[in-house]
């Protein structure tokens, strides 16, 4: 119960915080009106999983079983493998175009949230084979 109750407490507060960042009234850019739609979509993933915990609690069920700890696993090895080839992107972005630093770590670390959500979202719809 206590792992839900933070995943949901740190969905939200995530949430809130862009929030703030977001009614600045200072014009914001293409890339920072995405970046904001990113950690929407993040957030409500959060969301979903906290959700997700909680009705597998109430129902008696464990809150991580076999299958939801070799999901985890498959998606982490997927997402760090996928994550080394985005920042050698990243760098070579760098490179070529002349962007903040800020902006392109920003970009980075939210890249590596959006790969680890989809590899997550593949694992646990398609099933993991054993080996």
């Amino acid at each position: 119960m206590r792992k839900s109750l933070l995943v949901v407490i740190v969905s939200l507060l995530v949430l809130a915080t862009t929030l703030l960042w977001q009614v600045n009234p200072i014009a914001r850019t293409m890339w920072e009106n995405m970046q904001f739609f990113i950690i929407g979509v993040l957030v409500c993933f959060g969301l979903y999983v906290g959700y997700r915990r909680f009705t597998s609690e109430r129902r008696g069920q464990p809150a991580e079983d076999e299958f939801s700890k070799k999901v985890l696993q498959k998606t982490a090895a997927l997402s760090y493998y996928v994550s080394l080839y985005l920042w050698l992107l990243v760098m070579y972005l760098s490179g070529r175009y002349k962007m903040e630093t800020d902006v392109l770590i920003g970009g980075g670390i939210l890249g590596m949230a959006v790969v680890f959500a989809a590899a997550w979202i593949f694992f646990n719809f398609r099933g993991v084979k054993d080996a």
